[in-house]
């Protein structure tokens, strides 16, 4: 599984993704790829995850943006030290691609800002005999 991170404001995002075989069909051009997030508060401050913004871009450089409140129908609300993990998934049309996106979070204060998620590889894991 490839692993990426970043930090936005306190707040770590973790993102490991992985190509399901299983789930994909190559000769009609369909790869699935599953990828694990870890939303970590290591701030001071309480932080509420209210929407997610993606940009995924395949191989031939189509981009999608998607955006809606929540991550799997969940707006999580993070006390410091606390941390929320889910587990998603993205096809493609392409054997490749990348992803990466924001969180928009908000303080008990009311002020929001965007907590960036690196971009990440969407890639099958090949192996060299």
């Amino acid at each position: 599984m490839a692993a990426n991170e970043a930090i936005t404001r306190g707040i770590r995002i973790n993102v490991e993704c992985e190509y399901v075989p299983e789930q994909s069909d190559p000769q009609n051009q369909f790869y699935f790829f599953a990828y694990h997030i870890k939303i970590t508060n290591e701030g001071a401050e309480t932080v509420q995850l209210l929407n997610r913004h993606w940009i995924i871009t395949d191989a031939d450089g189509k981009t999608e943006e998607v955006k809606g409140p929540g991550v799997i129908g969940e707006q999580p609300v993070l006390e410091p030290g606390d941390s929320h993990q889910y587990s998603s998934c993205c096809p493609l049309k392409t054997p490749m691609g990348t992803m990466k996106g924001s969180y928009d979070m908000v303080l008990e204060n009311g002020e929001h800002f965007d907590a960036q998620v690196a971009e990440f590889r969407l890639k099958p894991q090949y192996t060299l005999h």
